[in-house]
């Protein structure tokens, strides 16, 4: 397990990284999040994060975060919580009563599902759009040229509280074409918040206007293997 001195060390060097990064790109301080992406990690490891001032987290699984949450956020009310991972639409509503937001609204079935569940709780978590700009068919999302009217949908027909978009460009690809074309996207159809950068590229995604950066591996190191 990582120890409590490298976590808290670690998300020094990953805040100092983002600072740099606001300046370089000419943009406020402070008007990038870390999600501290502690999917696979324990709930210790969760809790050092917490202890040394980290509040906004990431998880991939509903079930995972329904194992470790609970407890923490009882312990650090101020924690947000945020899912990053695929969502299976029979598992939207214990999502919508323990997450803060959800990045990876990426078909209309899931997308009304959600909207029906928040309409049904009353509870409205903040929505971001999975696109796939890889057009990578293992990869969820919609495609670019299906964005705008994804968007529409989900916004304007459901009435989603849709924040911004979320992407993850592809491993062998250049990582700035697929964020400048989330970000374009965005852009034309006025949404402020990019969830997109994890550990190898997020400073390079701030330069191309993330607003939430997914960060893991460079905070708890290598996630052990599943059992």
């Amino acid at each position: 397990m990582t120890p409590e001195t490298d976590i808290r060390q670690a998300l020094k060097a990953v805040g100092k990284i983002i600072e740099t990064a606001e300046v370089a790109a000419g943009r406020a301080a402070g008007s990038v999040t870390l999600i501290a992406i502690s999917k696979n990690h324990s709930s210790e490891a969760a809790r050092r994060a917490l202890e040394a001032g980290q509040r906004v987290f990431g998880e991939n699984r509903v079930q995972e975060a329904v194992e470790k949450w609970p407890p923490l956020k009882a312990e650090f009310p101020d924690a947000e919580l945020h899912l990053v991972g695929s969502l299976q639409r029979n598992k939207v509503q214990r999502a919508l009563e323990l997450f803060d937001a959800i990045h990876t609204i990426d078909r209309s079935k899931l997308a009304r599902a959600v909207a029906g569940e928040m309409d049904k709780s009353g509870r409205r978590l903040e929505c971001f759009l999975q696109i796939n700009t890889g057009e990578e068919p293992q990869k969820g999302g919609v495609l670019p040229m299906d964005a705008d009217a994804f968007i529409t949908e989900c916004r304007d027909d459901l009435g989603l509280p849709v924040v911004g978009l979320m992407g993850i460009p592809p491993r062998d690809e250049e990582a700035s074409l697929h964020f400048a074309l989330l970000r374009e996207i965005a852009k034309r159809n006025g949404l402020a918040r990019l969830s997109m950068g994890m550990s190898a590229d997020f400073e390079e995604a701030i330069h191309f206007g993330a607003t939430h950066v997914r960060v893991g591996t460079a905070i708890f190191g290598e996630r052990p293997p599943i059992e």
